[in-house]
């Protein structure tokens, strides 16, 4: 079975909108990886930032990421890339991350852990998107080569199918989305952390260090 190219779906998607604008509530992991997102979507749709990632185990690392994320969206607001971008916090109580991992606590960066961390990520986007009736919810999660945009657009559409709303198909990194965010990075002097957010992808990546 031929493996789909959800880039291409999304090339086709804004393709078929025409005039139209659509309204795109997009969760964000952080400022570096949503760089490009907000470039290359910010032409197409009026979209609304749902920065909810209660992962981050550190509340100092939170509000690090998150100003980053609201500096990010303010220079591209100024600089007028497109369409007008907005933000929106949501619950950043990890105590619902360890709640949910809960037993899946020493499995590997990628594993059903992560599985777990995405869904429920993405769950809370597409109530809220519903709730607010967006014409659109997506993520910038598949920016990352580390993560399985798969798996997150699999994840995504099921919950479009749960909640009635309508999932952005997506794979950023491809058409060298990841290399541009690498140089809006470093364009913005954006603040780019090593590991994924919770304190077991922090652990992970001190043991790589080592």
């Amino acid at each position: 079975m031929n493996q789909r190219n959800y880039q291409k779906e999304l090339d086709r998607l804004i393709d078929g909108l025409g005039a139209q604008v659509p309204r795109l509530l997009l969760h964000s992991c952080c400022a570096p990886c949503s760089s490009y997102c907000l470039e290359y979507l910010c032409k197409y749709f009026a979209i609304t930032v749902f920065y909810y990632n209660p992962n981050i185990s550190s509340s100092e690392e939170y509000q690090k990421r998150v100003a980053e994320q609201k500096r990010l969206i303010a220079a591209y607001n100024a600089e007028g890339k497109g369409h007008l971008i907005e933000i929106r916090e949501g619950d950043s109580n990890p105590r619902h991350f360890l709640e949910a991992v809960k037993g899946y606590e020493h499995c590997p960066e990628g594993g059903e852990r992560c599985a777990i961390c995405f869904d429920m990520r993405l769950r809370e986007t597409a109530k809220l998107a519903v709730e607010e009736g967006y014409d659109y919810f997506g993520t910038t999660l598949t920016i990352s080569p580390l993560k399985n945009a798969p798996l997150l657009n699999e994840i995504g559409e099921r919950l479009a199918g749960e909640y009635g709303a309508v999932w952005l198909p997506s794979d950023f990194k491809k058409k060298n989305g990841y290399k541009r965010s690498v140089e809006l990075s470093e364009e913005y002097g954006l603040y780019r952390q090593d590991y994924c957010g919770c304190a077991f992808s922090k652990a992970e990546r001190e043991r790589q260090k080592r």
